[in-house]
């Protein structure tokens, strides 16, 4: 894919894992492209690595794997946010 349909495809996946759990520091429309991009290639990585799948293109799995990658990312930031500091 290049970086048109990456742009299109994090910002879809991001709106949709922001819609799923929705937070009051959303990020606004670049944060969602960054957490669709990065969910995708955290979802592909790992989707690859345990079932042998990966991101190919716009279709239902890729979407899948995208989402579920960017809502790790969105229970993660949540995980370290919260933690306190000492």
């Amino acid at each position: 894919m290049n970086i048109i349909t990456w742009i299109i495809f994090g910002t879809v996946t991001g709106i949709i894992a922001n819609f799923l759990d929705p937070s009051p520091d959303q990020g606004g429309a670049i944060g969602s492209i960054i957490l669709g991009i990065l969910g995708g290639v955290l979802g592909g990585f790992l989707a690859s690595l345990i079932f042998g799948i990966g991101i190919s293109g716009f279709n239902i799995s890729s979407f899948i794997i995208a989402i579920t990658g960017s809502l790790m990312l969105l229970y993660a930031s949540r995980v370290f946010k919260s933690t306190p500091r000492y």
